[in-house]
């Protein structure tokens, strides 16, 4: 019973949170490598999906194989990133990115019953839609190689949290992960009414 108050109180809070966060592509006028490092820090939905993609690969694969989320994730990103520079942008982004975020969390929640393949292309879908809200920041003033370097240094830092935190959450009680899982769910449900 202390268990799921726990885990609802957790949910509540990050509900909350992220209602208040939901906007996290307002215009940064982002130019170069150093705002592109940034990018992923500033908006909530980036950071818990790209924590969350770290997370999920150190409860799906064993080993060297732990890395294929975020390698997936960072190839997607970065051709998202080119086709919104280059004015090819998919209708409701905003919605989209929202509900990947969602979408990941029910990834961590399945992380063991979700067969690999699956589970990667969810990875690719939703770095797909980030890459695009980034392409869209990018500063055409400024060199896209720069900025675009920039924002997967800083996904793959996250996504390398996100790794360490995972490793950490399997050793601890099966509570901890669901709570974790719900809270990224829970937060992009928030931005995703908030969009809609």
């Amino acid at each position: 019973m202390l268990i799921n108050t726990r885990s609802r109180a957790l949910a509540t809070s990050a509900l909350m949170f992220a209602a208040s966060a939901a906007q996290a592509h307002p215009g940064h006028g982002v130019e170069g490598l150093a705002a592109g490092l940034a990018h992923p820090f500033t908006g909530l939905d980036h950071l818990l999906a790209m924590l969350a993609v770290g997370l999920w690969s150190a409860a799906s694969a064993r080993g060297a194989q732990r890395v294929r989320g975020p390698l997936v994730f960072l190839a997607m990103l970065l051709f998202g990133g080119l086709l919104a520079s280059a004015g090819l942008v998919l209708p409701g982004l905003e919605g989209g990115v929202a509900l990947s975020v969602v979408l990941l969390g029910v990834l961590m929640l399945g992380a063991r019953r979700i067969a690999a393949p699956a589970g990667l292309l969810i990875v690719a879908s939703a770095a797909l839609l980030h890459g695009q809200a980034h392409g869209i920041e990018w500063n055409s003033g400024s060199p896209f190689a720069a900025y675009a370097t920039g924002f997967l240094l800083g996904s793959a830092a996250l996504h390398g949290a996100g790794l360490a935190a995972g490793a950490w959450l399997q050793r601890v009680q099966v509570w901890a992960w669901r709570a974790a899982a719900t809270l990224i769910g829970g937060s992009g449900l928030a931005m995703l009414a908030s969009r809609l």
